[in-house]
């Protein structure tokens, strides 16, 4: 884990390295200041010397500056360490993320991701900040302090010595028992965050059921659980606190006791007597940081092992060696295909498909709820790979393109469309980024959305909300088609992406695909049969299975799945 985290600060090992270097000198300065200070009350003060006075006097100064100076340049660099370390950390994710597929991404829920990607690597950032400066600190402090008061008395150093088995073991026992809960207390935090997701997306539902206060229940349920978590872990550290004032009280009282009987039998004067109670902060404060840390490296730990987790999941989809990156034609054939979510034989979506779909035609697939429409288009783009079987693409295995070439010339409109914060043009250029103005036109006609655009007062420069709350569901499919249009493919799936829309654009739309477009392969998957109807054949899918195919009057009288549906929706359920 540590490995692997530490790749992330590439970029900032210089900051990272002079961090601990400003730390190491701040922390000789500030030992030095205390035996300095011995000096002047003994050879000074006591003396009456004002010679020695000054000339320490100085020496201090110099030091408070060296120190104080130190402190902020080490300050300055771990602040750029530590904010280069999470900037990294953060891109690392993202890219990762990017490069996942679907069966990846059903690993991890939304809301775990954001959790990992914002809480999670806040802590991890404020541990790598106190492990460069504090745990760097804490250690020279106390090993510094410890060699001065052994070269100012001996005897009296011992004690310090006594302290470190029991801090030690407190502190080890603290951090055994308290990771496991904070560890399941980050991990509650994704069911946090996902009830919020969930109550944010879906609020207008919320509302149009009246179901607030359930909802507020449910997010009171989770909250109260990581309170109840933090609080235990919590209560297990708070045991740091007695420990390190016991500790602090006893060593004090020890040093008091013995320091003042070696200073009646004169083997200890005034100014060492301070500087060794100076020491003695010194080192209890030390330790105090030192735990500090443990405790913050306890949490960050869980957030750490969360964070790999992400960084070590890697797509189960990648190119071969020198992939093919043109796509010649959108012919498709399906051969013995089998498919799983989960890669298990005895679990499949899909059974023995055999389909030959050739280039330019048009292709509805009909099937109920659960048939596995959608996981069979989802296989041509490679979005998941077969279990078994094969896709070819223009004669050629989709596993052998590569895939960015493979995706850009099949073009989806997925069921669960999604608009971006922005323009309507900027929504539409994801399909081509250099797309013109006439570009975006002709895909709107097409589409038939440039009539409802116009009638925006900004007409293509309205800003779209996020998740596209301002237009309407139909409106919202028309757009997303659009976009996909532009891309210019030579695949085009549209899966269940005119739900929404009126059976007379529906109509228009198919009627502008046939027109305009008859080289572009087009799959559609719809609910009506009035959408798949005029197709060059349809698919009748059952169970994962295909159950017939052929044009809309053949299977009106052969196929009985598809006369019930038929019949259902265009005779009203009376033949």
């Amino acid at each position: 884990m540590i490995k692997k985290l530490a790749k992330c600060i590439n970029g900032y090992k210089k900051e990272t390295i002079l961090t601990p270097i400003f730390v190491g000198i701040e922390c000789a300065f500030d030992v030095i200041i205390p035996f300095l200070m011995a000096y002047l009350i003994d050879n000074g003060i006591n003396k009456g010397d004002s010679k020695s006075i000054i000339w320490i006097g100085i020496l201090l100064i110099i030091c408070s500056f060296i120190a104080i100076y130190t402190g902020v340049k080490s300050g300055d660099y771990s602040a750029k360490a530590t904010a280069g370390f999470a900037k990294n950390l953060r891109k690392k994710i993202y890219y990762n993320v990017q490069d996942f597929s679907f069966s990846n991404i059903d690993k991890f829920s939304t809301s775990s991701i954001i959790t990992r990607h914002t809480t999670d690597i806040n802590n991890v950032q404020m541990s790598f900040q106190m492990i460069i400066r504090m745990a760097v600190r804490a250690p020279l402090m106390i090993i510094f302090s410890l060699i001065m008061t052994f070269v100012i008395n001996m005897k009296l150093a011992l004690i310090f010595l006594l302290a470190v088995p029991l801090l030690g073991f407190g502190l080890y026992f603290i951090a055994v028992t308290a990771h496991p809960i904070f560890e399941h207390a980050i991990s509650i935090y994704d069911k946090l965050n996902n009830t919020v997701q969930e109550n944010v997306r879906g609020i207008r539902v919320v509302k149009s059921f009246v179901t607030e206060d359930k909802e507020i229940e449910k997010f009171k349920k989770t909250s109260e659980l990581i309170y109840k978590e933090f609080s235990r872990a919590e209560r297990i550290v708070a045991l740091n606190s007695p420990l390190m004032q016991f500790t602090v009280a006893t060593i004090i009282v020890l040093i008091s006791w013995f320091g003042g009987k070696e200073i009646a039998t004169s083997n200890l004067t005034t100014g060492e007597f301070t500087s060794l109670i100076s020491y003695t902060l010194q080192i209890l404060m030390s330790l105090m940081m030192l735990s500090m840390v443990l405790v913050t490296i306890m949490i960050s730990r869980a957030s750490g092992e969360r964070i790999v987790e992400l960084l070590d999941e890697k797509s189960n989809l990648t190119n071969k060696e020198n992939p093919i990156k043109e796509v010649k034609d959108g012919s498709i054939i399906f051969k013995d295909v089998n498919f799983s979510y989960v890669g298990d034989e005895n679990k499949l979506c899909l059974k023995d498909i055999n389909l030959n779909i050739k280039s330019g035609e048009t292709v509805g697939i009909i099937g109920g709820t659960g048939s596995s429409k959608s996981t069979l288009v989802q296989l041509i783009p490679r979005l998941y790979d077969v279990t078994s079987g094969q896709i070819k693409i223009a004669g050629i295995d989709v596993r052998d393109y590569d895939i960015k070439s493979l995706r850009n010339q099949v073009a989806m409109v997925l069921q669960k469309n999604e608009l971006f914060s922005g323009t309507i043009k900027e929504n539409l250029r994801w399909g081509k980024e250099d797309a013109t103005d006439e570009d975006i036109k002709n895909a709107c006609k097409l589409a038939q959305a440039d009539e409802f655009i116009r009638r925006f007062p900004d007409g293509y420069d309205t800003y779209i909300e996020q998740g596209g709350t301002n237009v309407s569901g139909g409106q919202k499919q028309r757009l997303c088609i659009a976009r996909a249009l532009l891309k210019n493919p030579k695949i085009l799936i549209l899966d269940d992406s005119t739900s929404a829309v009126d059976t007379k654009t529906d109509k228009l739309i198919r009627k502008a695909f046939k027109e305009d477009i008859p080289n572009i392969t087009k799959i559609i998957i719809a609910q009506r049969i009035s959408s798949v109807e005029d197709a060059d054949k349809i698919i009748v899918l059952d169970n994962g299975m295909i159950n017939a195919i052929g044009t809309h009057e053949e299977l009106v009288n052969s196929c009985d799945i598809y006369k019930d549906v038929y019949y259902s929706q265009m005779k009203g359920g009376t033949e």
